[in-house]
């Protein structure tokens, strides 16, 4: 059963109960990310997450990671470019300690100075870890170019400079004027009454200021860009793509099940092609990143120097495939089964559940019950299909990046075309 209150306040608070679970997972969501940043404050959202673990007036981090380990429970946080999730897991009978301890941080962390330097240190190190990993870095660069010159390019942990240029100040009033009433959610699934998590959250969050943080979202413009990054090292990375659906885009059912079938899965066209019947990738997959307003629909392969053009070639000319043949029924009933059941099986935890329900709200303002979003994978057609593919693999809009001995390639615009 899904219960939803808003609170004087105006934070949402949502349940699903279930009954024969042992656990609850409960998560505070803010509908703020990297995308709702200033560029000279780029990564601030993603370094208030990793502040909010480093002490309360009530307890020190030690305290913190000794509380949640004490009990067997997860507590942990994450950042997007839409919003950001603290949350916990716990056995039922330690929910009263998992709210108080997610409201703690969440309402009563310190932001002490010396906490804040040795945080910067911490980011930095991730940031550099991330570019010594190209196979990673690669979709980070994909997406600063695809959306190039709009907030949805910034990285969510953000650049060296714009994170030594935060201040205590800054990361205050960053947190102040976004963390408001209006773009709150709190989310529970498990073994959890709605009642009872109301009375846990009583006179918790009164001190919230109302509101929304939130300004006007500018819509993104897509173009065409190849951006070729010569790098020593011994493979070539490669991420290709076009535009994607929005996360409440009408045929949003159709363009999972044409991710799927194209590079979602091992029996995908592109990773039984180019991996399992020619033997030149080890990795290659496709996925969406699906925004609000807009979305990208994005290739990845990492293979030799020797072979990366034939790779390239061998993907656009899947995609060719997709915009101009129907594909077949099989793949179709295949792609919309495999999708019905990931989801089935996903929501048999707890956290998955909490997750669905805030971003169900995020995106919808509504709770999509189960039944509607299988309705809407067996609606998908062979022709809905071919219609979605003529629109997002749009040649006006497709983004190459590529990584690695690149000395000998010669790319430009005209050569990445349907």
């Amino acid at each position: 059963m899904i219960n939803k209150t808003i609170l004087d306040s105006g934070i949402r608070v949502i349940t699903e109960q279930m009954p024969h679970a042992h656990s609850v997972s409960i998560g505070i969501w803010v509908a703020n990310g990297s995308r709702h940043e200033l560029p000279s404050l780029n990564g601030v959202a993603h370094f208030i997450e990793h502040l909010m673990f480093k002490g309360t007036e009530r307890r020190s981090a030690l305290d913190i990671a000794r509380e949640i380990d004490s009990v067997g429970g997860v507590l942990n946080a994450f950042t997007s470019r839409e919003y950001v999730c603290y949350y916990a897991k716990v056995l039922d009978t330690f929910l009263p300690r998992a709210v108080d301890l997610l409201a703690d941080i969440f309402l009563n962390s310190r932001f002490d100075d010396d906490e804040i330097e040795k945080e910067r240190k911490v980011i930095l190190q991730e940031i550099g870890m991330l570019e010594d990993n190209p196979d990673d870095y690669i979709h980070d660069l994909f997406h600063q170019n695809f959306w190039r010159g709009h907030p949805l390019g910034m990285s969510i942990i953000g650049s060296e400079e714009s994170v030594n240029g935060l201040t205590r100040s800054s990361i205050l009033d960053y947190k102040n004027t976004m963390y408001r009433a209006e773009d709150i959610i709190i989310t529970a699934a498990g073994n959890v009454s709605h009642k009872k998590l109301l009375e846990l959250l009583n006179g918790l969050f009164t001190g919230i200021a109302g509101g929304s943080g939130r300004a006007d979202c500018r819509q993104p413009v897509y173009g065409k860009k190849v951006e070729l990054i010569p790098r020593e090292l011994e493979q070539v990375h490669v991420c290709l793509g076009s535009r994607g659906p929005a996360q409440n885009h009408p045929q949003r059912f159709s363009a999972f099940i044409l991710n799927t079938i194209l590079g979602g899965s091992m029996s995908s066209r592109l990773f039984q092609e180019v991996r399992e019947k020619l033997g030149l990738v080890y990795s290659i997959y496709s996925y969406m990143a699906s925004h609000s307003d807009a979305g990208s629909l994005v290739i990845y392969a990492g293979t030799s120097h020797e072979r990366c053009l034939d790779v390239l070639e061998i993907i656009l000319r899947e995609l060719r495939r997709l915009k101009n043949e129907t594909v077949s029924q099989v793949e179709l009933d295949s792609a919309r089964e495999q999708l019905k059941g990931n989801l089935l099986l996903s929501l048999e935890s707890s956290d998955n559940r909490m997750s669905k329900l805030a971003k169900n709200e995020i995106y919808f303002g509504r709770y999509q019950p189960i039944a509607e979003i299988m309705s809407g994978f067996d609606r998908v057609t062979l022709e809905s299909l071919l219609q979605l593919s003529h629109e997002l693999l749009d040649d006006a809009s497709f983004t190459l990046e590529m990584m690695g001995r690149l000395d000998d390639v010669n790319l430009t615009e005209a050569d990445i075309a349907l």
